[in-house]
């Protein structure tokens, strides 16, 4: 399942799951940073944790149900998380956005109202370079239903 629909795909060993679900299903909101699994932009969902896109093989995931930013979206449009995201000028040069939100989506099925330091745990594997992160952090709790 991507992003609540069946696919299928065939793919060699050795294609990652970001170049699958950029290349193959052009779902490009995922981004591929450092391809070393050291920024987080790539993160997707498989089975509501996050993981690192450019690091995961394709084939692992065959059966499972993978979520990009792209299906954080609900039928109204933007997820709550993602408004916030807006909402908290949390979104700079955007380039690290689809991995935050991805992360702190999956961060907020396991803590739904989390601590600062709880979504800064979160989020440490994510790099940004424009925001600075506070505004990050406000927008997670402010999803969370949080008051800042």
């Amino acid at each position: 399942m991507l992003n609540g629909r069946p696919v299928t795909a065939r793919v060699a060993p050795t294609v990652a799951l970001l170049e699958m679900v950029r290349e193959r299903f052009s779902l490009t909101g995922s981004k591929l940073g450092c391809g070393e699994g050291e920024c987080g932009a790539c993160a997707v969902l498989v089975d509501g944790e996050a993981v690192l896109g450019c690091l995961t093989p394709a084939v692992d995931v065959d059966g499972r149900e993978v979520r990009t930013v792209e299906g954080l979206r609900d039928a109204r449009g933007l997820s709550a998380l993602q408004q916030a995201f807006v909402h908290e000028g949390a979104v700079q040069c955007g380039f690290c956005t689809p991995g935050m939100e991805v992360t702190a989506a999956s961060l907020l099925a396991e803590h739904p109202h989390p601590s600062d330091e709880q979504i800064r745990r979160g989020l440490e594997g994510n790099l940004c370079r424009c925001t600075g992160y506070v505004a990050i952090i406000e927008a997670v709790q402010t999803a969370a239903g949080g008051s800042r």
